[in-house]
């Protein structure tokens, strides 16, 4: 069943439907991560040990013997952190970089904690820990820049300390920071707690993230990511605290993990670069704004495989959000297996993202597909450009209960064999039983330690 719509294309839309169609003729098996991706394996060599310093190191934090360590790691080794002969132990560090081809491993029981002086993140220009038009004074708990290789594993813990008073601040916390500067309608100056940029073939195993002052991982121009068995925990009220947003990146795999947030789940972004052949499989979201797209999607985003995932209390489920100043084309997008409960919005797809955005960069999502999802209640947004530039997309084994509606807006979907339950506006109902998953086994909580799940 199609709900049509006129057709006379602008010749932008007649643009952005011709790269739509060449990512759908690629065919279901491109839109994935094209690397063949198992589990990591423990680091082969390490380096250098460290165990908790029974004092401040020197009068200091242990940054700097974190930073020696990693900067006379040869590549292909390991930063080894462990508890120590005094059982759990906690490291407190400033910012580090990691050399390309290093390995951070953090034993289960250990924390790498995050300092909360914003002095020790600023770039120069004093602002970072205070509000200002831009937002970018701070340099990020963890960079990896320009490696290849390498990245952080174990059962530990990088505790990016948002909800802790920043030093020298009067008590205001990185989260309370963040408020008053929604509130004032400023840009709060906070770290991002690790930030990937430029680089090819990182791994992330194992490790919880918690609490970052901001998003807890940005991927910048990243060719080759895995985030296998990774945990990502913040307060649902954690102002930006994303879980992982890759950007402007191709072939990442996020893969049996468990992120709840204060903010996206995970936001993938097409804003400096296009993102593509992204697979975000047999993982759990919990409190946050869903799995999303975009906002910044004018580069493109496209290849994306979403399957066996469950959406548990996020307030919009699957989202694509854009608007005029930063779309682009989203195409080639397959949700599949996927389950959802209590979520206001679990199907959320809005091209005026910002009703007061300006500008033309018109957002088209095309080759939308939902195969064997299933929900609750909530609102189901599908709202397009306008007619000529429709959302297209396919239903096919969905399934939501009675108190979920539609809002269709500048929409053209189809109904497979499947079926789909409620019917869009204009479709018939589903002559047989809608073929989607049964739900009830496959919800989990969320893990509190590493070897859960």
């Amino acid at each position: 069943m199609q709900i049509p719509f006129p057709v006379a294309l602008s010749p932008l839309a007649r643009l952005a439907a011709a790269l739509a169609l060449l990512a759908l003729a690629a065919g279901p098996a491109q839109a994935q991560d094209r690397r063949a991706v198992s589990e990591p394996a423990a680091p082969a060599q390490v380096c250098a040990t460290l165990s908790p310093a029974t004092a401040p190191f020197g009068g200091m934090l242990d940054t700097e013997r974190l930073q020696s360590a990693i900067d006379r790691c040869p590549a292909g080794s390991a930063v080894h952190l462990e508890a120590g002969a005094g059982g759990p132990g906690r490291f407190v560090s400033g910012p580090l970089t990691v050399r390309s081809g290093v390995t951070l491993w953090i034993d289960r029981g250990v924390v790498l904690a995050a300092d909360t002086d914003p002095a020790r993140y600023d770039r120069g220009s004093g602002a970072c820990g205070s509000i200002d038009r831009k937002g970018q004074a701070c340099r990020p708990f963890i960079l990896f820049s320009g490696t290849r290789g390498g990245g952080i594993v174990g059962g530990g813990t990088i505790d990016g300390q948002g909800g802790q008073p920043m030093a020298g601040r009067g008590g205001e916390t990185w989260w309370q920071l963040a408020r008053r500067a929604q509130a004032e309608g400023g840009k709060q100056n906070n770290p991002r707690l690790v930030v990937v940029e430029h680089a090819r073939d990182i791994v992330f195993h194992g490790v919880l993230l918690r609490d970052a002052p901001n998003f807890h991982v940005v991927l910048d121009d990243v060719s080759g990511a895995t985030f296998w068995g990774v945990r990502i925990d913040a307060p649902a009220d954690a102002r930006n605290t994303d879980g992982i947003d890759p950007g402007a990146s191709e072939d990442i795999t996020i893969t049996r993990s468990f992120i709840r947030t204060g903010d996206d789940n995970i936001a993938i972004k097409g804003g400096k670069g296009a993102t593509r052949h992204v697979s975000i499989t047999d993982s759990h979201f919990y409190w946050g704004h869903g799995l999303s797209i975009g906002s910044e999607t004018v580069a493109g985003v496209s290849d994306v495989l979403v399957r066996n995932v469950t959406l548990d209390g996020t307030t919009s489920g699957l989202r694509i959000k854009s608007d005029v100043s930063r779309g682009g084309v989203v195409s080639g997008v397959t949700y599949e297996n996927v389950c959802l409960r209590g979520s206001r919005r679990p199907i959320d797809f809005d091209t005026r993202y910002s009703r007061s955005a300006q500008g033309y960069a018109i957002p088209s999502y095309q080759g939308i597909v939902l195969r064997h999802v299933a929900g609750d209640g909530g609102t189901l947004v599908v709202h397009g450009y306008d007619e000529a530039r429709p959302i297209d997309m396919t239903l096919d084994g969905v399934r939501f209960g009675p108190a979920a509606s539609w809002q269709l807006e500048n929409a053209r979907i189809r109904v497979g064999a499947g079926g789909a339950e409620p019917p869009p506006p204009g479709a018939a109902p589903a002559g047989a039983p809608v073929t989607a998953p049964d739900c009830a086994g496959r919800w989990a909580p969320f893990p509190a330690s590493a070897s859960a799940g």
